[in-house]
């Protein structure tokens, strides 16, 4: 009966130790997006608040981490070598508490994070500069003409550019246009309204835009990739609990059976 139970606790250690591996290779793929990701608000968010990179690292640190660890697991279960089982106990508590610790950190500086970006994006449009190459300013015209949305708080904050505003005729961000129907017309700086030569000066009560800005957009984009992030720690926690479980009870069963088998006199 004890060998059909450390077997089966030995099949289900390796199980777990499979999927906690491509949980953690989803982890480290999820650091190295933050950091090559260049067409979405991450690129933003990178110039808005540091910290994001250095959390982009700790994600790969974690996920390789979790891989290296659960290659030990699997082979301290199936060779049932007990040094390996305890370090694997070990590694797999310091992972779960570092991830409590950086969780619990990343959910209070979402505030922050909120109100750095917007500062961002507001400075971004201030000096936003139609005849400059920069890999930011397409990445805000992407994400514009994507979501349908134009400025922070509304359209309004592109009046805060000189470039734009310094245009004789009606003149707007070209990613903010609505209902656009031509597909060859240019998506990035600025565009002139074809039909508004007579009308003094740029205003903007006159732009063909979007007037919904784009910060309730962010912020349920931040919202619902948040809810994704919380529910894959949520599910590697628990898979770390059940290893931990796992990996003592047959560290146990594995001292217990060498001990019966010392010769006795």
């Amino acid at each position: 009966m004890g060998s059909a139970c450390i077997k089966v606790t030995k099949y289900f250690l390796f199980l777990f130790n499979l999927l906690f591996f491509i949980l953690g290779a989803v982890i480290l793929g999820f650091g190295v997006w933050i950091l090559v990701d260049k067409s979405s608000f991450i690129s933003v968010l990178q110039t808005s608040d540091s910290s994001l990179k250095v959390g982009a690292y700790v994600f790969i640190s974690v996920g390789a981490v979790t891989m290296l660890m659960c290659f030990l697991g699997c082979i301290g279960a199936v060779k049932e070598v007990r040094c390996l089982l305890g370090l694997y106990f070990a590694l797999l508590l310091l992972i779960l508490i570092a991830q409590v610790v950086a969780g619990t950190l990343f959910y209070f500086k979402m505030g922050k994070v909120k109100q750095e970006m917007g500062n961002a994006v507001i400075s971004l449009i201030r000096d936003y500069n139609s005849s400059r190459v920069d890999s930011l300013q397409d990445t805000w015209d992407y994400v514009q003409a994507q979501v349908g949305c134009c400025g922070w708080v509304n359209f309004y904050n592109w009046t805060e550019n000189a470039e734009l505003m310094d245009r004789t005729n009606t003149t707007y961000p070209c990613s903010c246009e609505d209902k656009r129907q031509e597909k060859d017309r240019p998506k990035k700086g600025f565009c002139e309204a074809p039909s508004n030569a007579t009308l003094p000066g740029n205003n903007p009560e006159y732009w063909p835009v979007y007037k919904e800005g784009c910060m309730k957009r962010v912020q349920e984009w931040l919202q619902e990739n948040l809810g994704i992030i919380l529910g894959v720690c949520l599910g590697v926690a628990v898979i770390e609990v059940l290893g931990m479980l796992l990996s003592i009870c047959l560290c146990r069963h594995i001292h217990s059976e060498d001990y019966s088998k010392v010769p006795k006199y």
